[in-house]
């Protein structure tokens, strides 16, 4: 079947009413518009709020002015252009500023703005600083989306990864499978170049991104079993969006879906501060209940998933509301010292990120300059610690 039609134009969506198509041009000039025919397909619009068609198209709550455009601080883990290393054993090299389609509520959208320069389409500098680094033993291809390169570019890439004795997974960060099933379904080189990174004891791992349970179609279906077939591992993470996936019920019924696709379920992220993303934010704590609710009716590899921040110290998962407090864990840590650590915080119902606490508590020893990073509560604001670990 042929790849579908790239829409690059709100006047090319007919479905849209002239007058919305007008009011829409702002936000389309200040962030980028991309979808295709086979994802429009997938929008009811006789829904205004079609979960579907709020992943995809503009909306005027992105003018809003809140949030930033790097809420994480990427920029501070470039190392050379084009790669991040933030986790000791992890390293993310971005290889594409293009996606299928531009997700609205996406955390990279500066690099789809003009004047970016943290893609680079040359790897050899983030190769060689792979190569130089032998406590890498994990490297992210991310951007953009890495399926969009052309097959034989990825291979080599891919190729260069697998010369490299320390690095034991490949991971490929990619909303293909939901964008556009037909590039893997229609390519068979590609499927057979990821299945030969694929080794039994060094996996190929394709981070998959479903948001939604409608976008688990038939199509998409074959494009998850091709790769199955072919010896990669998948599975998905997404981050919880307001009118989206924000129902215990919707979450559930994704996770069992993919469950029953062999696609376990990874991260649930908590939506980041990004600049035009208010719209779609949930707090915190509204979001643990949501998702424990929905891990709660989901079956057991369902259930799989961690809740999560993806914030400048590193990820924060979220493990459990009490009636007072929040209580955190440090799963993944910019500062090895850090990791594991647990926070307990007194809860806020209005707040959407870790910043918004203004009352930490640490398990083990406390960090202060670290913990000042985190808050603005100063030195006398922290209560005494509380060692989680024994």
């Amino acid at each position: 079947m042929p790849r579908p039609k790239v829409i690059t134009k709100l006047d090319q969506v007919a479905e849209l009413d002239p007058g919305v198509r007008e009011r829409l041009r702002p936000v389309a000039a200040r962030f980028a518009f991309r979808t295709n025919s086979y994802y429009q397909s997938l929008i009811d619009w006789c829904d205004p709020a079609d979960p579907i068609r709020r992943i995809v198209m503009p909306e005027r709550s992105e003018l809003n002015d809140w949030g930033e455009l790097d809420a994480s601080g990427e920029h501070d883990y470039t190392r050379v252009p084009g790669l991040e290393h933030k986790y000791a054993d992890t390293a993310l090299l971005l290889v594409n500023d293009v996606c299928g389609a531009f997700c609205r509520f996406c955390f990279r959208k500066r690099l789809f703005m003009d004047g970016n320069d943290e893609v680079s389409r040359d790897v050899s500098q983030g190769l060689a600083y792979i190569r130089r680094h032998k406590e890498i033993s994990s490297v992210l291809l991310t951007g953009g989306d890495p399926l969009l390169l052309g097959t034989a570019r990825l291979q080599a890439v891919l190729e260069q990864l697998r010369a490299i004795p320390h690095v034991r997974i490949i991971r490929i960060g990619s909303k293909m499978p939901a964008f556009d099933p037909f590039r893997i379904t229609g390519d068979p080189a590609l499927v057979e170049a990821l299945g030969a990174a694929s080794l039994p004891d060094r996996r190929l791992y394709v981070m998959a991104h479903f948001n939604h349970p409608r976008e688990l179609t038939p199509e998409a279906l074959r494009a998850l079993d091709d790769l199955l077939g072919a010896g990669v591992i998948v599975v998905n993470q997404t981050p919880l969006l307001a009118g989206v996936n924000d129902d215990a019920r919707v979450l559930a019924e994704l996770f069992d879906r993919l469950a029953y696709a062999g696609i376990p379920p990874y991260y649930v992220f908590i939506c980041r501060p990004t600049l035009g993303n208010e719209s779609f934010s949930v707090p915190v704590e509204e979001s643990w209940h949501i998702f424990d609710a929905a891990r709660n009716q989901s079956c057991g590899l369902g259930r799989r998933a961690r809740l999560a921040m993806s914030h400048h110290a590193g990820k924060i998962e979220v493990l459990c509301v009490t009636e007072r407090e929040i209580i955190l864990r440090i799963h993944r840590a910019a500062d090895p010292a850090q990791a594991g650590r647990v926070l307990v915080l007194r809860r806020n119902p209005e707040a959407r990120w870790l910043d918004d606490y203004d009352e930490i508590r640490f398990g083990g020893l406390l960090d202060e300059e670290w913990a000042a990073d985190l808050s603005p509560a100063d030195e006398e604001g922290l209560p005494a610690e509380r060692d989680a670990r024994g």
